[in-house]
């Protein structure tokens, strides 16, 4: 599969790991702080052309939904308004005037306090398809990155990757097509997007690294995320 049809998109999942810890949490937080969790990864000078780096809002009220919330960077001349999407994950721009200015980043509605911090997945591709050697190339990168921000991470192993849908009836769904001709539908399990977090209830589906097996596999529907999974 030809790195040109990977998304160019500013948007953001480190999904397994976090190379910063997360912020204090609040009803704002500050740009500048912001900012030095996501400038990690574009400082990063290992290979990282199969990932992508977003801001991810965490609520202390998981029940929060993020239909139609944006994160605002509120300064004085002007404000830029990022949507976030159905995991909390938005753009975030490094913005040198926003951070000489240290704005507010704060929500479009009150949903009380909430932190940020930086989550890093693997690229979606326009077409749906994933060959097995890219991931596994995606999972290799992203495993890097991680031990780059947390030595304790040296030991870990790259198992997988997990493919995260919208809580929409029908959008989950992954089919691996093997080299022998053989096809058949991954299942669905309901469970987190990322590592460490809690069971919010999204449809998922785990593809292990399987020794020497290899395939493609190809998306029903666009999925909202593909986290690298360590063991």
């Amino acid at each position: 599969m030809p790195l040109a049809r990977h998304l160019s998109i500013c948007v953001l999942s480190l999904c397994a790991t976090s190379a910063s810890a997360q912020l204090r949490a609040g009803e704002w937080v500050s740009y500048r702080d912001a900012y030095r969790a996501m400038v990690v990864f574009e400082k990063y000078g290992g290979a990282k052309n199969y990932l992508q780096s977003q801001l991810q809002v965490a609520p202390q009220d998981r029940s929060v939904s993020f239909d139609g919330l944006q994160l605002t960077l509120a300064g004085k001349t002007n404000q830029v308004n990022l949507p976030l999407d159905p995991l909390g994950r938005a753009a975030f721009p490094l913005l040198k005037a926003a951070y000489d200015e240290n704005v507010a980043l704060l929500l479009s509605r009150k949903i009380g306090s909430f932190t940020v911090r930086p989550r890093v997945s693997i690229a979606l591709q326009a077409d749906g398809l994933y060959e097995d050697s890219e991931l596994r190339a995606a999972c290799e990168q992203a495993l890097g990155f991680a031990r780059y921000g947390d030595g304790s991470l040296r030991s870990r192993q790259c198992g997988g990757v997990r493919f995260v849908f919208a809580k929409r009836a029908g959008e989950a769904g992954v089919r691996l097509h093997r080299q022998d001709g053989s096809d058949s539908a991954l299942p669905v399990v309901s469970g987190t997007a990322f590592g460490g977090d809690g069971d919010d209830g999204f449809p998922t589906v785990l593809y292990r690294f399987n020794g020497a097996e290899r395939g493609q596999l190809v998306t029903a529907n666009p999925p909202l995320a593909i986290v690298p999974v360590f063991d």
